[in-house]
């Protein structure tokens, strides 16, 4: 097998290059210092639907761009293919997960409009830069999502409930990681809690709905944030005929530096 080049050292055009050749992986700690982002691809007649539940929920749904129907460009990277530069995606019908490609030109639809909705991992090369550990790159792991207690807004035809990512951080450390993503709202922002997972109706950490369990270190505290895959349970809540996604921690690598999203 070919040893594929360090994340640290790949530009974002190289990783979807590898992303579109079948480099199925997740993005955590790719390209550091470029935002990455959701995908969220509907037909045109939900489209209004998904924009309203995005307005309503801008912590976990922050829009980064639209695309017109049939559209598969971004200003966000404008030589990328949404439909293949991704590691994974998945196809939703009537809110059953039907396929997980890692192409889904196959898929792919004249009437889909495209949200870019920011992502956490945008924010982790600044995280580290401030001292604060990653976890679950340090594991070599998808990050650790679930599915919450705390209902979004509904909008339209669209509900559902808030999803989180957790990220162990010392307790020393966790105002500092608060001030950090404070700073970067679209792309979620500030954690919504930190602590006792119960409090979100999170019965056990090492069994998340989507990633996989992180190991905490001595004196770690679980710090959560809004995630980028809310959208994917509302898809399944509300079960829209066709939807098309990306597979959670299997990011959009964009063009744009993280920097571009910080207010401070």
């Amino acid at each position: 097998m070919t040893r594929l080049e360090p994340p640290a050292l790949v530009s974002p055009q190289q990783a979807r290059t590898l992303f579109r050749f079948g480099t199925d992986v997740p993005t955590a700690g790719w390209a550091p210092g470029y935002a990455q982002a959701n995908l969220v691809c509907v037909p045109a007649d939900w489209a209004e639907d998904v924009r309203l539940f995005c307005e309503r929920n801008p912590q976990p749904c922050p829009v980064l761009d639209v695309t017109g129907p049939g559209s598969f460009r971004t200003r966000l990277a404008p030589d990328a293919d949404l439909r293949s530069d991704l590691p994974r995606y998945r196809v939703w019908e009537n809110g059953e997960l039907i396929a997980e490609p890692v192409d889904a030109t196959a898929f792919w639809r004249d009437d889909l409009v495209t949200f870019l909705i920011g992502c956490s991992f945008t924010f982790e090369s600044q995280l580290a830069a401030e001292g604060v550990p990653l976890r679950h790159i340090e594991q070599g792991r998808n990050v650790s999502m679930y599915v919450t207690n705390r209902p979004c807004r509904p909008a339209g035809r669209l509900s559902g409930p808030l999803v989180v990512s957790m990220r162990p951080v010392p307790a020393a450390l966790v105002a500092t990681a608060r001030r950090v993503t404070r700073a970067m709202p679209a792309v979620h922002g500030a954690p919504v809690h930190s602590g006792d997972p119960a409090a979100l109706g999170i019965a056990d950490l090492s069994r998340p709905d989507f990633g996989d369990p992180v190991r905490a270190e001595p004196g770690d505290v679980p710090v959560f944030w809004a995630c980028g895959v809310t959208p994917q349970a509302a898809v399944t809540a509300s079960r829209p005929p066709f939807a098309l996604t990306h597979a959670p921690g299997r990011m959009f690598l964009t063009d744009v530096r993280d920097e571009h999203y910080r207010t401070g």
